[in-house]
């Protein structure tokens, strides 16, 4: 029972990672369970029978294995090996279940060691590998690096004095806001992230509700009171669009280079991500934030009464920097560094030297370093470190030994050749196509 609650957590930490919550107030759900999840699952154990399914669980649960006989046996396309084949029916049922969470996220992807081998599909060392995958450690260590800012309460001082520097105008508070919450968002999880900026703002929206109270031009009911709206959607948006700037930002972007290396063979670089994600992400921030304050929610307040006061005494109560916070940023940024300057720079001197072997050189230096002011403990202790959201990694595996499977069984091009009608259609407007696709896919 105890380890089928642990699966279920794994599920919502998935979850959370992948899926930013869209109001404050529902910060709290993203532990606790979510839709098709099991109402009785959850940490403290109560409510309904854990071991129950829901609706949609049990027409995934039948579905996935159904699907899965109907391709296997009797889908015989001309052109598709019978790996294809194994590896599409395997792949299918291992969607469904993902879908439909018939049963825990962590544990849908350990599906391809069994289905992949037992089908004939792709043999078992070559499916094991893809659990083992660069990009997995590189994703690792980024989490361990996050770990650590926040164990030593590091990002939230970046938070603030990045808000602090900016103003204190309402739009350029909520910019603030935006621009701390997109720089951290580049190197910690979305939710993360937006659940440490979430009661700062809070804080913020208070703090200014109570100051113009008695004016009866302002409306500062949660319904109706535009600049805390603005902000929240400022901090939910920018979490989401500051993920996109780096490798490591958001668990997509490592699937996707890992999927784009399995299959073609081309790495996709920490520099040359950001090339591409940097301009990107922060082009958008800042047309969100235009758009959220000069046009969807302009603010009847043009100054933020007591605003800035309200950041600094939050900036007083953190005290001076500590000894184990600045050694955090120094390896923070070092390994910021390494990572931009790899490919055209220290690979000069360091030829194995990869993005994932960044990533665990600098998880390692924090396990080496001792704290100064919490004798015997260090800037990363192993109590900490277990709190890494393994499920992501096992869905990181599991997605890539489905991209190995369709590269080996020659199923990716024989996919390719079935879409040859679509050469005709304007780039832009399959891309659009497929993105429309992919929003409907991440509401469910």
């Amino acid at each position: 029972m105890l380890a089928w609650k642990r699966l279920w957590a794994m599920n919502d930490d998935i979850k959370g990672v992948f899926r930013l919550f869209t109001a404050p107030h529902e910060a709290d759900t993203v532990k606790g369970g979510g839709a098709g999840h099991p109402v009785g699952v959850n940490n403290e154990g109560g409510g309904k029978d854990s071991k129950s399914y829901s609706i949609t669980q049990l027409i995934g649960l039948i579905l996935g294995p159904a699907l899965f006989f109907l391709i296997y046996f009797f889908f015989k396309p001309e052109g598709l090996s019978a790996e294809g084949i194994a590896i599409l029916a395997s792949t299918v049922w291992i969607a469904t279940w993902w879908i439909t969470e018939a049963l825990p996220i962590p544990v849908t992807s350990l599906m391809p060691l069994v289905l992949f081998p037992m089908t004939m599909g792709l043999d078992i060392k070559e499916t094991a590998s893809a659990y083992g995958d660069e990009n997995i450690f590189l994703f690792m260590g980024g989490f361990i690096i996050a770990l650590a800012m926040e164990k030593w309460n590091l990002h939230r001082r970046i938070a603030l004095g990045i808000i602090s520097v900016i103003g204190v105008t309402m739009d350029r508070i909520v910019l603030g806001f935006m621009v701390a919450t997109g720089f951290l968002s580049m190197w910690i999880s979305n939710t993360a992230t937006a659940m440490m900026m979430v009661p700062i703002g809070l804080a913020i929206i208070a703090q200014i509700s109570e100051a113009v109270k008695d004016d009866p031009t302002i409306d500062t009911s949660k319904e109706n009171f535009k600049f805390g709206k603005a902000l929240m959607l400022g901090i939910a948006y920018s979490a989401s669009v500051g993920g996109i700037a780096t490798l490591i930002g958001t668990p997509p972007n490592t699937l996707l280079a890992g999927a784009i290396s399995k299959i073609y063979g081309v790495e996709i670089t920490f520099a040359g991500w950001m090339m591409f994600g940097v301009p990107f992400a922060w082009t958008f921030i800042f047309v969100i934030w235009i758009y959220l304050t000069k046009f969807a929610l302009k603010s009847e307040i043009k100054t933020l009464p007591g605003g800035k006061a309200v950041i600094h005494a939050e900036q007083k109560k953190l005290g001076k920097a500590s000894y184990e916070e600045i050694m955090v940023f120094i390896v923070f940024i070092t390994a910021a560094f390494a990572w931009i300057t790899r490919s055209f720079l220290l690979q000069g001197f360091f030829p194995g030297l990869s993005d994932g072997v960044i990533a665990m050189i600098f998880a390692i230096v924090l396990f080496a370093i001792p704290s100064v002011n919490k004798k015997g403990d260090h800037l990363m202790d192993w109590n900490t470190a277990v709190q890494l959201p393994w499920g992501v990694l096992l869905l990181f595996g599991g997605g890539l030994a489905i991209a190995a499977g369709f590269k080996s069984s020659g199923l990716s091009e024989w996919i390719g050749s079935q879409l040859g009608g679509l050469a005709g259609v304007h780039l832009f407007v399959l891309i659009l196509a497929v993105a429309t696709l992919i929003i409907f896919l991440t509401e469910i």
